[in-house]
């Protein structure tokens, strides 16, 4: 298995002709439909912000993003422009059309009461994290998808290295203000997501800032 190279890609979508313009705000969730065929952008506005999503088949939500499909078919741990995102039935869910920050991480997870307590701190246990996001996204939907349903995710803008030892270290990103990523949903899809707001990580100067998400019809 090897890193993934770079690919930096600029995208010709006009944000004036987008169908959904939409910021969300520093450490909160957001749950949203693509229909296939549709061009999602997400943007880091202010830099370094870890966006976590987890994507669904709006059509059976039993079939999901799969980090392990995803990593066995590209052979490589990092996503960036031509990585296709695959789900754990082994389908095609989206694929990254254009990017300009490179690489986005597929291992370091989504923070939770028990990672904030082994990472941090034990009295960090109760601080808000992305699992509770995702629970609350959910739970306000009612679209049939629960706690049972979360699994690991895909941080957007977000640097974990892997060390010659195996393990993951969470480092400065490689992102900056105004870089996005660019997906094709190749299915309808549920995007789950949950604008990170770790309070506890250096990376983001322990200030989490707003996503930007765009949608285009198909061109």
């Amino acid at each position: 298995m090897t890193a993934t190279a770079i690919r930096i890609r600029e995208s010709s979508l006009d944000p004036a002709a987008a169908v959904l313009d939409h910021v969300v705000p520093a450490g909160e969730p957001y749950l949203l439909a693509i229909e296939r065929g549709q061009t999602l952008r997400i943007v880091d506005l202010e830099g370094n912000q870890a966006v976590d999503v987890i994507f669904y088949n709006a059509d059976d939500g039993a079939e999901h993003y799969s980090a392990t499909e995803t990593i066995l078919r590209q052979g490589g741990i990092y996503l960036t422009t031509g990585s296709v995102l695959y789900s754990d039935d082994g389908n095609p869910m989206l694929t990254i059309v254009a990017d300009t920050c490179g690489r986005h991480d597929t291992l370091g997870g989504a923070c939770a009461a028990e990672s904030n307590t082994v990472r941090y701190a034990l009295q960090k246990k109760f601080m808000h994290s992305c699992r509770d996001n995702y629970l609350t996204a959910l739970q306000h939907a009612d679209i049939g998808l629960g706690k049972r349903d979360l699994v690991p995710n895909i941080n957007f803008f977000m640097n974990v290295p892997v060390t010659e030892a195996g393990k993951l270290t969470f480092e400065d990103g490689v992102s900056a203000p105004g870089k996005y990523v660019e997906l094709r949903a190749e299915m309808n899809i549920w995007m789950l997501v949950s604008n990170c707001p770790q309070l506890n990580n250096p990376c983001n100067a322990y200030n989490p800032t707003p996503a930007r998400f765009l949608l285009w019809n198909p061109q």
